[in-house]
């Protein structure tokens, strides 16, 4: 007598096929195991595919494209007893020219470009751009919630978005998006102090609404953060002002950019021993001060590290100022000494949190002794930014451990994608997971640029192999091709996760940020640094704008010295040629209007380095 099948589960495979036959298909997964997928006549297959673009059926020429090499993913239910996986779908990653659909020249421009259309649809319908609208939390599709409190990093965040979806595409609606935020940022976020030292300017946590009722929130009301002023907010209030100001040199955005680093030279920095602390008092303004609780005299990554991805590097590409350099090499020398466990029972993975004299703090709060995989992954991608910068072997021995250890504990090698939290401490063998074994959308991005800035930098294949890896498991199931965007998070097997907080499209965490950097230097670095291929970028500086020397600096990144040269620039549409090709600056034309320079960057050859 025969039964239903007991005990199936449904489940992912991602890899690479080893041979194709009739229904039976072998895969080596990405972690190296061999697994055999059994295709049914109902089996449906298609091609990965971009937001705004059509679904692409090809199950029809499976036997065509099934070809040993060709990176796929295969999800369907598995029977014990024994072990079966039948295929219900499959993804393919190659197009018909064998090239993965993400290398494709536009592929990450079309993507930001529809990113800022979801969010700007969102936020202001089709009529007037006015912040005085805008919404923190956003549901799934975009529509607005009743909770109106205008968080200051998560304005700065779309802020930083719209300039970069700018920088890619030229389309000056983005740019509309992006001044206005960073005005209604000035006009109604930001507090101004006339010190001895010098003006600081501090960045309210919020505005909250309360029908014709306003009420500015200094100290923070995140969980973690209550009733102090945490470094990483003033941090991240900085992000989409510095990516308006590379584009346009604004000069009230320079100085109120220079106040508030200012303010964490005067308030935050430990000039003792180094690094940033996390939180200050919001009346004695001490990092030291009782009511901190457990955020007193306290460091972390947010508050040593954030400053380099998210303001900084930005900061110092648009200024060329040295005092920023230092700033910079002074944050990654405190993360190359204090960051690393180097000890006999090392963890692979980075300490986060620190006491004021950086012994480890393993008892904080949710973190304990944990590992957040992303934070690894971006000391590595931005370690390897800082070394082209100011090259230093420490720079590129610790991000190449991390980069080396990363997958083995923080990666999952059966179907793809990159995890969440897990214990620094490995227990019976294994890293477990914190909480879930869930995968967001921000650790996805710190994967990809991990692997593409140092395949950039280096000219790994290995490298290369990791990120396209990375870049196919975000691009199949992160995608949301019903209301737009991307998914918060996805269960491991690709699945959407829609529950609390993850089912939004807008909230304390995610407000196009972490998307469009990842669509920004995965142009970058796929276009120049690996496909040779020529990259447009597009500013709008004011006739007065505030850039040293009058000069507009426009190289994409901290690119390796010698790899990329400034071919081409037009000015409102005209051939321009008072430009620097080695330094990538542009000698900004006289006139009292605002003008339109599109750049074109080409990577070098061989033969010209």
């Amino acid at each position: 007598m025969t039964t239903a099948p007991e005990r199936t589960y449904s489940d992912l495979y991602g890899g690479y096929v080893v041979e194709s036959s009739g229904d039976r298909l072998v895969l080596t997964t990405f972690g190296g195991d061999r697994e055999v997928v059994h295709r049914t006549s109902e089996t449906a297959a298609q091609l990965v595919r971009n937001l705004g673009e059509p679904y692409r059926d090809v199950t029809g020429r499976l036997d065509e494209l099934l070809k040993p090499g060709a990176m796929v993913f295969s999800f369907g239910p598995i029977y014990p007893n024994p072990r079966r996986q039948q295929a219900d779908r499959i993804w393919l990653v190659a197009d018909d020219a064998g090239r993965a659909v993400f290398d494709r020249p536009d592929w990450w421009v079309d993507q930001v470009r529809s990113l800022a259309r979801f969010y700007r649809r969102a936020q202001f319908g089709t009529g007037p751009v006015d912040f005085a609208d805008y919404r923190t939390v956003l549901r799934l599709g975009g529509d607005k919630t009743d909770s109106h409190v205008q968080e200051t990093d998560t304005i700065s965040r779309l802020v930083y978005g719209m300039a970069t979806a700018y920088m890619l595409t030229g389309d000056e609606a983005h740019l509309e998006v992006a001044e206005r935020g960073s005005e209604y940022l000035r006009d109604n976020l930001r507090f101004v102090d006339e010190t001895d030292v010098g003006r600081l300017v501090y960045w309210y946590h919020g505005l909250e609404v309360d029908g014709g009722r306003q009420r500015k929130l200094f100290a923070s009301e995140f969980s973690d953060d209550e009733l102090t002023i945490p470094a990483y907010e003033q941090i991240y209030a900085l992000a989409g002002l510095v990516q308006t100001y590379r584009l346009t040199g604004t000069p009230w955005l320079r100085d109120d950019i220079e106040a508030t680093v200012r303010l964490f030279e005067r308030h935050y920095a430990d000039p003792r021993l180094g690094g940033y602390f996390s939180h200050i008092d919001p009346l004695t303004l001490s990092p030291h001060a009782e009511s901190l609780g457990r955020n007193r005299s306290r460091k972390n990554w947010n508050s040593v590290g954030d400053h380099a991805p998210a303001y900084l590097f930005n900061l110092y590409l648009a200024t060329g100022e040295q005092r920023y350099l230092r700033m910079l090499e002074h944050t990654f020398d405190m993360i190359v000494t204090h960051f690393p466990d180097r000890g006999p029972d090392a963890s692979p993975f980075v300490r986060e949190r620190f006491h004021a004299d950086w012994t480890p703090d393993k008892t904080w709060g949710w973190q304990q002794d944990r590992a957040v995989v992303g934070h690894n992954l971006k000391i590595a991608w931005n370690l390897t930014r800082m070394n082209s910068l100011r090259p230093k072997n420490e720079y590129t021995r610790t991000a190449a451990r991390l980069a080396a250890t990363m997958p083995g504990v923080g990666r999952d090698p059966r179907r793809g994608g990159w995890y969440d939290v897990l214990e620094r401490q490995a227990r019976d063998g294994r890293h477990a997971f914190v909480w879930h074994d869930r995968k967001a959308w921000w650790q996805q991005e710190q994967a990809i640029l991990a692997y593409l800035v140092l395949a950039g930098a280096t000219g790994d294949a290995e490298y290369l192999k990791h990120a396209a890896e990375a870049e196919a498991f975000y691009n199949a199931f992160f995608l949301d091709h019903d209301d737009g965007a991307v998914y918060f998070a996805v269960q491991a097997a690709g699945s959407p996760y829609l529950a609390g907080l993850e089912r939004l499209k807008g909230n304390h965490s995610m407000s196009m940020y972490h998307s469009a950097e990842l669509c920004y230097l995965a142009t970058v670095y796929n276009r120049l640094l690996w496909h040779g291929e020529p990259l447009d970028l597009w500013f709008s500086p004011d006739p007065d704008a505030a850039f040293p020397g009058g000069v507009l600096r426009v190289a994409p990144d901290a690119l390796p010295r010698g790899r990329v040269v400034l071919d081409r620039v037009l000015v409102d549409g005209s051939p321009y040629r008072d430009f620097d090709a080695e330094k990538m600056t542009v000698k900004l034309p006289g006139g009292t209007s605002r003008r339109t320079v599109q750049v074109r960057l080409r990577p070098l050859g061989e033969d010209e380095r």
